[in-house]
């Protein structure tokens, strides 16, 4: 099992436990966070915000919390944020960028799980995300949070920008094949599926059970949001631009990426050794044996990314199987690992429990 192992932890902070915050923590990965934090032995949820379920239980909204979780949600102007250690942004694109300075000018740490980080170019992501940026200078001093690149940066960071779930899929898949200079960075294409709930917890109709069961569709293929955060990662990987076709796919499951990547080969390698000695020591990162192909429930809850790479015979193109759950490493569990790296816990604290089958 190359590049895979399981981690033990006995941690305590001689100091208590972390105050965790959590604003937004009504929709899917504000509940994910919610589902994985209960269980993890460092931390206290200490404050969870909602400005249309203020002073509900958070267990009456999501009952699958009750008997681990026993407070109410609060406005997000309540002081109790400015007390907490930690603060997750688990809200939409635009929201951190507006409330997250105050906390970190009040010392608290922040890990935001939307894109108001990701990009280091500021007019790039106005662009994209079709907003003016009202914290420039908060992108330049934020980490981006993929630990298997960054770990180093994001132990001492005070703002970590959470990857998003295409990127994490996709960049994981392409990093040791880049790194190592092997293959042709002007040639990859990358094929990526992923369940609905990636779109987030709202009412809009093509997320609706009747347009989105029996039936599969690509969108996005003019330009997605995710296509500059990915080629950001890759480019520096690569220690060069590079030139990648993005294209994402809805698909009538809940949960799940399935990122089918493929690329030219200018050098003849041993492959499956390559992504085995890259991720030799990733806790998350699990390099299947020759010949594997992973699938979305192989990953189903939990915090890995299981990737197969496969040389197409007779021909000069590589391609690699990579698969993430998009609310867990795609999300809300890459989360807590960037804030177990970011206080020095074990890195799989709260972490460590299999994948869901069937």
């Amino acid at each position: 099992m190359g590049g895979f192992f399981v981690c033990t932890y006995n941690w305590r902070s001689e100091m208590g436990k972390i105050k965790i915050g959590i604003v937004g923590g009504t929709g899917y990965t504000g509940v994910e966070l919610l589902r994985l934090l209960v269980q993890h032995p460092d931390v206290e949820i200490h404050a969870i915000t909602s400005r249309q379920e203020a002073g509900r239980p958070v267990a009456e909204v999501f009952p699958n919390l009750r008997g681990w979780l026993d407070i109410p949600f609060l406005d997000p102007a309540d002081e109790r944020l400015t007390q907490c250690d930690l603060v997750f942004f688990a809200t939409p694109n635009g929201v951190a960028m507006k409330d997250a300075p105050t906390l970190l000018d009040n010392g608290v740490r922040v890990v935001d799980l939307a894109a108001d980080f990701r990009l280091r170019d500021v007019p790039d992501w106005e662009r994209w995300y079709g907003m003016r940026h009202s914290s420039p200078d908060w992108v330049s001093r934020a980490v981006y949070g993929l630990p298997e690149v960054n770990r180093a940066l994001i132990k001492d960071a005070q703002l970590v920008a959470n990857p998003g779930c295409y990127p994490t899929a996709t960049q994981l898949g392409f990093i040791p094949l880049l790194e190592a200079g092997v293959v042709n960075a002007s040639t990859l294409i990358a094929d990526v599926k992923s369940g609905v709930s990636g779109a987030g917890r709202k009412a809009e109709t093509h997320i609706l059970f009747a347009e989105a069961s029996d039936n599969f569709k690509a969108y996005g293929v003019a330009g997605h949001r995710h296509l500059p955060e990915i080629k950001q990662g890759l480019s520096a990987a690569s220690k060069s631009d590079v030139s990648l076709v993005f294209v994402p796919h809805l698909t009538p499951m809940v949960r799940g990426i399935h990122a089918t990547l493929y690329a030219r080969l200018i050098k003849d390698v041993d492959y499956q050794k390559l992504f085995e000695e890259r991720y030799a020591t990733e806790p998350f990162v699990d390099v299947l044996p020759e010949g594997s192909h992973p699938e979305t429930r192989h990953v189903r809850a939990g915090n890995f990314c299981r990737i197969a790479v496969h040389r197409v015979p007779q021909s000069d193109v590589v391609v690699v199987l990579s698969v993430i759950d998009n609310l867990v490493k795609g999300a809300a569990g890459q989360a807590i690992q960037n804030m177990n790296i970011m206080f020095s816990l074990d890195e799989c604290a709260g972490l460590n429990a299999p994948a869901l089958l069937p």
